[in-house]
């Protein structure tokens, strides 16, 4: 059984909550995609959690997390994170906690460089958490990124690292930016890589095992739909595909097919970065929906722009994903609104569009409400669906029908056991 776990918008949508919660019933959880760029928010009877790298299935006994094939690793934000948890009491080994021997490294060059690029941009910036994403992912695609397992090979290794250095230093130098040092960089490598060498595994095996013995496998998606580097809002986009249909091959096992996707949605919307957003609420409208919601980037800690949910961002979201069943985050946050819109359409150039467009038809896209009765009640404890009230209900059955996937769980809470499942 191979489940994935992903975001239908514009990533923030409530993943690691929904990895918590459903990991309980699996053996293994897998990133597949991406790095230290995002963060999954967890709230558990541990306490609260910010997560960057590390699976949320880090937080049940007796699960492997799984760092796959597809990400890029920043080696010394993921000491720090591992230390940060064990400080506060999770257990983490080479036992329940492997990365992928082929996942990408992302080496502290490759920060300094995204740092460069959105400096050089100014106004134009694309919105990078300047984490070094975009130019480890350019990296491995020109061939001339380091793998994880070169950690284990250091007689190889200042020869691999002296290639990478040349190749960057030429861009480095079109910045008027100080070279890349070999000497410090092999530190670097040294230092943290040491401390993970025992985590080092060929999970590919591992997966594929265990896929074979008929374990429950969950992949753990980063970011959502709409950040995807193919088909979302591009160039303010990811630089890494965050669909469920790459999640085998990201996760290391590339032969097996999903036997189920869980696409996870907000009741409203939410975005950080740049590019369009079409339902996006400014001034004292927005204000109110971030400061309720506590809608703060969980990487960067950037203010979230907020709207209504939308309609037609989010059908395209499932579609794209194949989702066949939807998780429905912060539902309870909508409970201060006497009525509550709805984006179902777009107004392009005078046109009503409701196919979620691309380029600059989406910047030119204004939102199309419709408003629905607020149920104006506290349905925090909530714990049955026969429990919420009738409009809330009733929006329930809207998103439903105006995304064509039936939602299963609604989140009326931040805690692991605030959820109903329909």
């Amino acid at each position: 059984m191979i489940t994935a776990i992903v975001g239908v918008n514009w990533g923030d949508e409530g993943k690691g909550r929904m990895v918590d919660l459903l990991s309980r019933d699996y053996d293994i959880v897998a990133r597949y995609q991406g790095g230290n760029n995002a963060g999954h928010t967890v709230v558990n009877d541990l306490g609260k959690f910010v997560l960057n790298l590390i699976p949320c299935g880090i937080f049940r006994d007796g699960i492997v997390n799984v760092l796959g094939t597809g990400m890029v690793i920043d080696l010394e934000h993921l000491c720090g994170e591992i230390e940060g948890l064990r400080a506060r009491g999770i257990k983490i080994t080479p036992e329940n906690l492997k990365i992928s021997e082929k996942a990408i490294i992302c080496l502290p060059f490759h920060r300094e460089l995204d740092i460069l690029e959105e400096n050089r941009l100014g106004g134009d910036a694309q919105g990078s958490t300047r984490r070094g994403i975009a130019p480890v992912y350019s990296d491995k695609y020109h061939r001339k990124a380091l793998r994880v397992e070169d950690l284990l090979k250091p007689g190889t290794l200042r020869g691999k690292v002296e290639t990478v250095a040349g190749f960057k230093n030429i861009l480095l130098r079109g910045y008027g930016a100080a070279e890349i040092s070999v000497d410090e960089t092999l530190a670097w490598l040294s230092e943290y890589g040491g401390r993970l060498a025992p985590h080092i595994a060929n999970t590919e095996d591992l997966l594929e095992s265990a896929a074979a013995s008929g374990r429950r496998i969950m992949l753990e998606a980063q970011l959502g739909t709409l950040r995807d580097l193919d088909f979302g809002i591009y160039p303010y986009t990811t630089s890494s595909t965050t669909l469920a249909a790459f999640g085998p091959i990201g996760a290391g096992i590339p032969g097996r097919r999903l036997d189920g996707v869980i696409g996870v949605i907000k009741a409203y919307s939410s975005s950080v970065g740049g590019g369009p957003f079409a339902v996006e609420w400014l001034g004292e409208e927005g204000g109110r929906l971030r400061e309720i919601s506590g809608e703060y980037g969980a990487a960067t800690g950037r203010p979230r722009r907020v709207g209504p949910f939308d309609c037609v961002a989010s059908r395209f979201g499932v579609r794209m994903q194949g989702a066949d069943a939807l998780a429905l985050t912060k539902f309870d946050i909508l409970s201060y609104m006497d009525e509550i819109p709805v984006c179902v359409a777009y107004d392009i150039n005078g046109k009503r569009v409701t196919d979620f467009p691309s380029g600059d038809e989406l910047e030119a896209a204004k939102p199309v409400y419709e408003y629905l009765p607020g149920f104006k009640t506290d349905i925090g404890k909530c714990r049955n669906a026969s429990e919420l009230p009738k409009e809330a209900a009733d929006y329930i059955k809207f998103i439903e029908n105006a995304v064509g996937c039936p939602i299963k769980y609604v989140s009326v809470g931040p805690h692991r056991d605030d959820y109903i499942v329909l």
